[in-house]
C-alpha cells in the first residue's frame, strides 16, 4: 500500500538534525501535558527544534506560528512528496509512522497542478453535502447512541459517543452503512493507523483500511448513489479508482479521529471549566466558544508529519538541508507567545492552525462539515442529558500517550437516568 521509493539521495546529508540537543518525540514524559514540552523546546531551541522520531530518526519540529505559516505557504521550499526524504535508508518496513510518511499517490502527497486537481475533486464532492441535512443526520445518530446508555445513568463517552458519532456520519456520507461489524472494523483500523497503542500494528491496519475502501469504490462504480464516493467517481477530472481510494481514505480519516477528539476535548472543557458551568445547560453560545477554544488550546491534531525541504534553506535560524523532514507543530504554533504575548489565548477568533494552512490545509468545506458534526454532537448530548457531570475528578482524566493526536483515554460521566 505504501511506496517509500525516493528520487532523493539515500543517505543523511551533513548537518542533519541528529545531534545531542535533539529531543525524542516517542515515550515522552510530557505526553499528558505536551504544552510543557513545547515551552521547553521553544525556550531551548527557539521556533524550530531538532527532534528524534521513533527509532531515533532525525527531524525538525516547527514550533513558531509565523514559521508554520511560512512553511505551509511555500510549497516551493517545503513540499509534501515524502520521496524527497534523506532518511529512507534508515527506515525499517515496520516503522510505526510509515502510514503517515510512506509515499502514496494521494492528495496528501500530490503537489502543484496534480494537488489542485485532486483537492478540487474532494471539494466539489463535499460541497454536494447539505449542511442542514448533515446536522439532521448527526442528530439522529446522536439520539440513537444516547438511547443506548441513557437509561443507565452513566456512560463512557469516548467509546460510546465521541468516536462513534463522527465515524457513523463519515461512513454514511461516503455511502457505507453506518452500523455493523464491517464498519466497526474499518473504524478500529483507522484508529490504529492514526494513533496506534502499544501492541498495535499500524502498517497492517492501514492496509486493511485500503482494502475496505477499495471494495466501497468498486461498489459505487457499479451502483452510484447520492454520496461523496459516487461524486468523486463521476467528477469530470476522471480520477481512477485507485486515486479515489487513496483520497477517500484521507477524507474518512480526517472526518473520524480528529473530529472525535474535538468532540471529547470540548465536552471535557465544558464539564471541567467553571467559565462554562452556568451557561452550558441553558445556552448554546458557550458550546461554540468551547469548540473554538479547544482548537486553540487542545487541538486534536497536535503535530503533523510533514514537509520535506526541496533544497538547502534557513528557517527560524536553523540550517535546513535538502530532504530534511519538518514536523508541523500545530498545537505549539497555536499557543506561540509571539502571537499571545500576554499568555492569554483569545479563543474568540479563528486564526488557529488546527486545519493547517496554505494549499495543503483541509480542503473547503471540510472544516465547516467537521464543525457541524462536532457542534451537533455536543449540543444534542447536553440537551438530552442536561445534568451531565463527570463521574471522576477532573485530574483523574488521562490523555492518550500520543505526540500526534490529543484525545482522552476515557470520559466517564453520570446523569439522571432517562427512560426512553
Amino acid at each position: 500500500m505504501t511506496d517509500t521509493s525516493s528520487p532523493a539521495p539515500r543517505t543523511a546529508p551533513p548537518g542533519c538534525p541528529a545531534h545531542p540537543g535533539a529531543v525524542r518525540l516517542a515515550g515522552l514524559e510530557y505526553q499528558q501535558t505536551p504544552a510543557q514540552l513545547y515551552r521547553a523546546l521553544r525556550g531551548k531551541h527557539g521556533a524550530v527544534a531538532p527532534v528524534l522520531l521513533d527509532g531515533d530518526i532525525p527531524a525538525w519540529l516547527v514550533l513558531g506560528y509565523s514559521e508554520l505559516c511560512y512553511v505551509t505557504g511555500h510549497d516551493d521550499l517545503f513540499a509534501r512528496d515524502s520521496r524527497r526524504w534523506n532518511q529512507w535508508d534508515a527506515i525499517p518496513p515496520d516503522w510505526p509512522l510509515l502510514p503517515f510518511v510512506g509515499y502514496q499517490p494521494s492528495v496528501l502527497f500530490a503537489e502543484g497542478d496534480e494537488h489542485r486537481r485532486r483537492a478540487g475533486v474532494i471539494t466539489q464532492a463535499l460541497e454536494g453535502l447539505d449542511q442542514f441535512e448533515l446536522a439532521r443526520e448527526c442528530q439522529q445518530i446522536a439520539d440513537r447512541l444516547i438511547a443506548d446508555f441513557a437509561g443507565s445513568g452513566q456512560a463512557e463517552l469516548m467509546s460510546a459517543y465521541a468516536h462513534a458519532l463522527p465515524m457513523r456520519a463519515a461512513v454514511q456520507m461516503c455511502g457505507m452503512p453506518h452500523t455493523g461489524a464491517d464498519t466497526q472494523r474499518l473504524v478500529d483500523d483507522l484508529r490504529i493507523s492514526l494513533d496506534a497503542a502499544e501492541g498495535d500494528d499500524p502498517v497492517a491496519a492501514y492496509a486493511r483500511v485500503g482494502a475496505r475502501i477499495q471494495e466501497l469504490v468498486k461498489e459505487k462504480r457499479e451502483k452510484p448513489g447520492p454520496d461523496v464516493t459516487s461524486r468523486m467517481l463521476q467528477h469530470p477530472a476522471g480520477l481512477t479508482d485507485d486515486e479515489v481510494v487513496q483520497d477517500l481514505i484521507s477524507v474518512i480519516a480526517a472526518a473520524q479521529q480528529p473530529t472525535a477528539n474535538w468532540i471529547c476535548n470540548t465536552l471535557r472543557l465544558l464539564l471541567t471549566d467553571e467559565r462554562f458551568a452556568v451557561s452550558v445547560s441553558g445556552g448554546r453560545l458557550s458550546v461554540g466558544e468551547a469548540l473554538n477554544e479547544v482548537l486553540w488550546l487542545d487541538t486534536p491534531t497536535q503535530n503533523f508529519i510533514g514537509r520535506w525541504a526541496v533544497r538547502d534553506t534557513q528557517l527560524g535560524g536553523r540550517q535546513i538541508r535538502a530532504g530534511d523532514c519538518l514536523v508541523l507543530g500545530l498545537a505549539a504554533g497555536n499557543t506561540d507567545p509571539q502571537i499571545w504575548p500576554d499568555s492569554h489565548v483569545g479563543a474568540e477568533n479563528a486564526a488557529h492552525l488546527s486545519f493547517s494552512n496554505g494549499e495543503h490545509r483541509c480542503p473547503y468545506p471540510a472544516p465547516l462539515l467537521a464543525d457541524v458534526i462536532a457542534r451537533t454532537a455536543v449540543e444534542t448530548l447536553l440537551e438530552r442529558l442536561p445534568d451531565l457531570v463527570l463521574s471522576v475528578e477532573p485530574e483523574e482524566l488521562t490523555w492518550r500517550p500520543s505526540i500526534w493526536m490529543r484525545g482522552l483515554t476515557a470520559l466517564p460521566v453520570e446523569f439522571t437516568p432517562v427512560v426512553q
